[in-house]
């Protein structure tokens, strides 16, 4: 299915796409201006020199023309389409929560005019009560956080009682595969437990070293400024405090500060923390919905909380910023789209989501008007896969388009187990309404792939920027993160800008207009997962391409008047 997706929209590409890589094509017929979809890129030169910071937040949004950043040429985008009015569009962005309160995010946060705020009815009848904003299927009081399990940790609590401390030879036949699975995952979890416990161990170190140095140099100072020159002049005999001294030395040199150090190595330590008392964690239990997650027939459960926990849940908002903040209001940043309303579906736990808060998520956006739906997450085992394939299915027929991250292991899921998916045996699609992203970093040379992300000439479809990503996070701030979580909601922000103005494509012609319109890089990249391997670019996802927002604009308007 993935060769004939593409060959089920050969007639049109051959129509448009010309031997060199252009096409050109006319504006609305109030208009004699004539533009040209571009994607052959092989006269471009990278951008040279050192990019200011401002540039570097800015450049998803920048045009490899005229640039020489491979961003999605947004600024051209909104030109094509400046004499256009385009339709309002529902995103569904299903994650960890969303801050709909942050000043870039409120505007744009879609609310249910069916339902009456706070009254405890379900006044549209749509099975959740006083969902304004979308729903929270991890339930939990409102504003705290959602640590949980990873699934195979799920999988071997699941298998405990049944497998452990017995030997091969004591296992039935017909437990045998399931039998060498908890194994196989129980070693796992052990050898990451150890990992994480030493991680929180250094780091705690690490920083209990450069507090005692920062202390004792800030006393010898006497008010005077902590510069490398006057921490230079500081001599310890104590080895520690000599250490730290020169740990705060290449601190400031970097360009950063003392007080940030601080934040980032108390961030690691939550980090491996949360893997030691949730994630991996086996007799650990954070389910608190009060449903029963391995039953999909129990669908009474959760709150309209969607907002999760400020203080320690910012990716749904990074990734939300990036679809849609609100564009040229003077504060923060521009997200991709416009006429967008934000739908927020809270899903994703600090750990594993359940398969059946995902299948139930979809359903959820797909029955209250999302037509397109980001879902910045993924696991490498799926119990109950099914579920979810059943709601990608009625997706489809719902024509809505699922939008994917490909995932951050730096692995070939043509080979690698990644959730949830489109295909059942990595060859044959069951549904068409799903696009599948990797991401890119801001230069065009061979690190144009980040290092960390997911590839596959079957199983990733285009690759978008998902490297220093500025976008919102929590309380009206904005932070640059990165990950295949960054560079589908890129996507997911060109295909509402294209179901805006042309909605009579449908979500299958859309996902084939960004796939189809895209930038091509006809060179080698260092293989993702690799120091220095070396692979075609093209060999990396079933387009070959980069994410093109004025392409595809272009090659939307084309399809669209042909129909």
């Amino acid at each position: 299915m993935r060769i004939l997706k593409l060959f089920s929209f050969v007639a049109i590409a051959t129509l448009l796409i010309t031997s060199c890589g252009t096409v050109k094509s006319t504006t609305t017929t109030n208009s004699v201006k004539e533009y040209v979809l571009t994607t052959a890129t092989d006269t471009i030169v990278p951008k040279l020199g050192k990019m200011t910071k401002e540039e570097i937040q800015a450049w998803p949004h920048m045009d490899i023309f005229t640039d020489s950043v491979p961003g999605m040429s947004l600024d051209k985008a909104y030109t094509f389409v400046k004499n256009k009015k385009g339709e309002i569009v529902i995103v569904g962005v299903i994650d960890s929560g969303i801050d709909i309160e942050h000043e870039d995010l409120k505007n744009v946060a879609w609310i249910n005019e069916d339902e009456i705020p706070n009254n405890g009815i379900d006044d549209d009848n749509n099975g959740y009560v006083d969902d304004i904003h979308g729903w929270n299927f991890l339930g939990g009081e409102k504003g705290t956080s959602n640590p949980e399990q990873l699934e195979m940790t799920r999988m071997v609590k699941k298998w405990m009682p049944k497998f452990d401390g017995k030997s091969a030879e004591d296992i039935a036949e017909a437990d045998k595969e399931d039998f060498e699975l908890f194994t196989k995952l129980k070693k796992i979890i052990d050898e990451k437990n150890t990992s994480a416990s030493n991680q929180v161990t250094q780091y705690k170190a690490v920083k209990d070293m450069i507090s005692k140095a920062n202390d004792t140099v800030t006393t010898l100072l006497a008010g005077k400024e902590m510069t490398i020159d006057n921490l230079n002049a500081i001599k310890f005999d104590d080895q520690m405090l000599e250490q730290g001294k020169f740990t705060i030395m290449r601190i400031i040199s970097s360009g950063d500060s003392v007080d940030n150090a601080f934040k980032q190595l108390d961030g690691i330590v939550d980090h491996y923390s949360n893997q030691l008392n949730s994630q991996y964690k086996i007799d650990f239990n954070g389910r608190v919905a009060g449903d029963n997650p391995y039953d999909i027939t129990d669908t009474d459960y959760g709150n309209p909380y969607v907002i999760g926990s400020k203080d320690d849940e910012m990716h749904g908002t990074h990734v939300s910023g990036i679809i849609a903040a609100e564009r040229n209001n003077g504060v923060g940043m521009n997200g991709v789209a416009h006429n967008v309303k934000i739908m927020a579906i809270r899903a994703v736990p600090d750990g594993d989501e359940y398969d059946k808060d995902v299948a139930l998520a979809i359903r959820y956006a797909a029955d209250n008007g999302a037509k397109v739906v980001n879902m910045s997450f993924g696991k490498s085992y799926s119990p109950n896969a099914e579920w979810v394939y059943d709601a990608i299915k009625y997706a489809e027929e719902k024509d809505v388009l699922l939008v994917h991250a490909a995932g951050n292991d730096g692995s070939n899921i043509d080979t690698e187990e990644n959730f949830p998916n489109d295909s059942k045996d990595k060859i044959v699609e069951f549904a068409d309404n799903v696009i599948t992203v990797g991401a890119m970093t801001r230069h065009f040379d061979d690190q144009l792939v980040a290092s960390f992300s997911n590839y596959g000439k079957k199983n990733v479809d285009i690759f978008a920027p998902g490297l220093e990503i500025y976008s919102t996070v929590p309380k009206d701030e904005y932070e640059s993160i990165q990950g295949t979580s960054m560079a589908a909601p890129e996507v997911a922000g060109v295909a509402a800008l294209v179901r805006s103005y042309y909605p009579n494509l449908t979500a299958s012609e859309v996902k084939k207009v960004i796939m189809d319109s895209g930038i091509e890089f006809k060179k080698p990249v260092v293989k993702p997962g690799s120091d220095s391997d070396k692979i075609m670019f093209p060999e990396l996802s079933v387009s070959g391409r980069i994410l093109n927002a004025y392409n595809a604009l272009i090659l939307a308007e084309k399809i669209s008047a042909n129909k």
